[in-house]
């Protein structure tokens, strides 16, 4: 028998799905496990080796392959808690990353933050201007070394920057994409001298035009890849000692996973590897149920994630920001706020009652854990409320105080705006539906799409228990909560449903119409640099897709939009076919008449994907068909829920959901338990058990 299980690494809980092929889907949940997050991960895995009655060492030597997610990357980038690393750049181009062109005052603001301009200040910067330093060396537009690295002077940066302590250097010279020549040797002068130092080079992390957001990608690459490296390699240790057999994958932001020894050579990919597997699950799941167009979401104990799938395939991004720099990650587009379970409610300086951004985590956790957590939550709200079990989490094993919940509502929220601590608690639930709805507008609306085209998938511990609040706030009546054994744990399920996934790009910026025989270079050059990735990666694949894209703009706007190109020979039919389908989707996305055809098309950057897709994959099994839909069977008791301010507490049915089959139909209001969630189904609202076990949930 072989196995194959998504591990997903949160801020606040570590999930796990196992799949056999065999009919066999097993989720596990346990908390996460800072700063060391690797016994997390053991943790998890025992937990589900108990639910299949092996011992851990025996699962794991039937184990395919592991997919691995993680924000360890991204939250180490957001707060800053980065080893000190190093910046080598051509001679009088160090400022780039300080003055960060206009970009820096914009990127990542909100609306309100832009109309502020008195009020706006630069990005705190990547790394101190005594870790950037420069070395002689010019190579022009076309590629040709017009001044020579001054090896000697190289040398002495290097030696500099060791001396400083720093953990890794990154290395990103002028038009190092179209010639690499210099950025190699600078690596082997930097080996010469400390043969362990981490190197990242911008050729190799992000080969593209456009000087500061290529050296940003570079350093932040550099200042994860060390931290990345160690605690890949200290996981796939401890997990070798258990017997894993087969690999270990790590999943990246493009939906994809790469073997955990390839991970740091390109650890920005790495960033967003969490917020994907949600993504990747609601396309695997969708498939099984016919939709195509899907909104993700997920609330976690820390984040609300956002993603799109749009006629089967979720929305990619070739950028993301990060503290306000550009990043060049090829990624799903997925929007995220601090809104989770664990999101803190808190009263800002005019006493209004805002949720999030900062989470109490895994340690503390929210009040109600007792965990020595003061800070009420929105876990603590809904414990108030009647929505969460009052005999705890995962089926009873983490135990919740009701008292301590309403203590930290009381202190923080209730007295201070002179409510009771139900109207409190009431208040936190419907600002936290309400900002996510927001969210959902901004991820959907703002793209152009219609959310009643939509239907809305809604996972993670917290999600099914807010979904249908924040659905009806954008319009959407079908939401799919999808249960069985996956419940919260959708996006480890997502994990364990991934490909192999990689990409390489090049910029090499032409005006429109291009030349087909360059094009054809471009393309062969990359695409022979993903199948080499793919060997290194030492597993077999049952095929391996290849799909080619080439980033356009209309002449001096700097809105990029990747155009897909067949495979194949590369005709100058298919690349004016490919100028034709950026001018439509540029007008779909800014509006009809806002292209300027007459300006011209530029081409940038060429970039080929390949997947090698695994040969195994999660399907859900079926589960039992009910005589008849009539639930009461399932109904274990009711208790008063408030699920909305202005009604009050309302005595509402509770069902167990390992009683519920397939036909049963839940009118609202009511509440049905998961080991590891709870899912509310709100008055005017009628939820339904589907073949896979999946809850749908209508509005009349």
């Amino acid at each position: 028998m072989a196995y194959v299980i998504g591990v997903d690494v949160g801020g606040t809980f570590t999930d796990a799905v196992l799949d056999d092929n065999d009919g066999t889907v097993l989720a596990a949940k346990a908390p996460s496990t800072p700063p060391d997050y690797s016994v997390g991960v053991l943790d998890v895995l025992e937990v589900l080796a108990e639910q299949l009655g092996r011992p851990l060492d025996e699962m794991l030597a039937d184990t395919h392959h592991i997919a691995h997610g993680t924000t360890s990357s991204l939250n180490a980038l957001v707060m800053g808690n980065v080893p000190p690393a190093g910046f080598l750049t051509t001679a009088g181009h160090r400022d780039s990353i300080y003055i960060m062109n206009v970009e820096g005052r914009y990127l990542g603001r909100s609306p309100d933050q832009l109309q502020n301009v008195m009020g706006q200040t630069k990005a705190h910067s990547l790394i101190p201007k005594k870790h950037a330093l420069e070395v002689v060396e010019r190579v022009d537009r076309d590629g040709r070394i017009v001044v020579p690295l001054d090896e000697d002077a190289a040398r002495e940066a290097i030696r500099a920057l060791i001396h400083d302590g720093v953990s890794a250097i990154a290395v990103s010279l002028l038009w190092s994409f179209r010639n690499p020549a210099h950025e190699q040797r600078v690596r082997e002068l930097v080996h010469e001298i400390d043969p362990t130092m981490f190197v990242s080079l911008s050729s190799e992390v992000s080969p593209r035009i456009r000087e500061f957001s290529r050296n940003a990608t570079t350093i932040m690459s550099s200042q994860i890849g060390p931290g990345l490296r160690n605690y890949l390699g200290e996981l796939e240790s401890k997990l070798r000692a258990h017997n894993l057999a087969g690999p270990l994958l790590v999943m990246q932001s493009n939906g994809g996973a790469v073997a955990a020894a390839e991970a740091p050579r390109q650890a920005i990919s790495t960033v967003g590897s969490i917020l994907t597997g949600g993504v990747v699950g609601a396309v695997s799941l969708g498939r099984q149920l016919g939709h195509r167009n899907i909104i993700a979401t997920d609330v976690g104990g820390t984040t609300f994630l956002v993603g799109l799938v749009v006629d089967g395939e979720p929305v990619r991004s070739s950028t993301t920001i990060i503290n306000h720099h550009p990043i060049n990650v090829p990624t799903l587009e997925v929007h995220a706020i601090g809104s989770g379970g664990g999101a803190i409610a808190w009263l800002d300086a005019g006493g209004n009652l805002q949720i999030g951004p900062h989470s109490a985590q895994a340690v503390p956790g929210p009040a109600c854990y007792g965990q020595g957590g003061t800070e009420p939550t929105n876990a603590d709200a809904n414990l108030v409320l009647g929505i969460l079990p009052e005999r705890g989490l995962l089926g009873g094993r983490k135990s919740l105080s009701k008292e301590l919940a309403r203590e930290a509502i009381r202190t923080r929220i209730a007295e201070p705006l002179g409510l009771t601590v139900e109207e409190a608690a009431a208040a936190i639930y419907a600002v936290q539906n309400s900002q996510t709805g927001d969210l959902l507008r901004k991820t959907v609306v703002e793209a152009g799409h219609d959310p009643r085209e939509f239907i809305l998938y809604a996972f993670g511990g917290a999600g099914p228990a807010h979904c249908a609040r924040y659905a009806a706030e954008v319009g959407v009546r079908e939401v799919v909560v999808p249960l069985g054994q996956v419940a919260s744990a959708f996006s480890a399920y997502g994990l364990a449903s991934s490909n192999v996934v990689l990409a390489a790009e090049l910029s090499d910026p032409a005006a429109v119409p291009l030349d087909p025989a360059r094009a054809e270079e471009n393309f062969a050059r990359l695409e022979q640099q993903v199948r080499e990735a793919l060997d290194r990666q030492g597993l077999t694949f049952t095929s391996v897709g290849i799909e080619r894209e080439i980033d356009m703009r209309f002449t001096a706007q700097l809105a990029e939009i990747a155009a897909p190109i067949s495979t194949g020979p590369v005709t100058q039919t298919e690349l004016d076919s490919a100028a034709a389908w950026f001018e439509r989707r540029y007008a779909e996305l800014y509006g009809e008449g806002t292209g300027f055809r007459e300006a011209g098309i530029q081409a940038i950057t060429y970039r080929v994907r390949a997947t090698g897709v695994l040969p195994f994959s999660p399907t859900l099994p079926e589960v039992e068909t009910a005589m008849s839909p009539d639930p009461s069977v399932a109904q274990i008791g009711s208790r008063p829920v408030c699920l909305d301010g202005t009604i009050g507490y309302v005595d509402t049915a509770v069902y167990d959901y390992s009683k519920l089959a397939c036909g049963h139909v839940i009118p609202g209001p009511a509440v049905i338990e998961v080991p590891t969630t709870t899912v509310v189904i709100p008055h005017g609202t009628t939820g339904t058990i589907d073949h896979l076990g999946n809850l749908t949930i209508l509005a009349h």
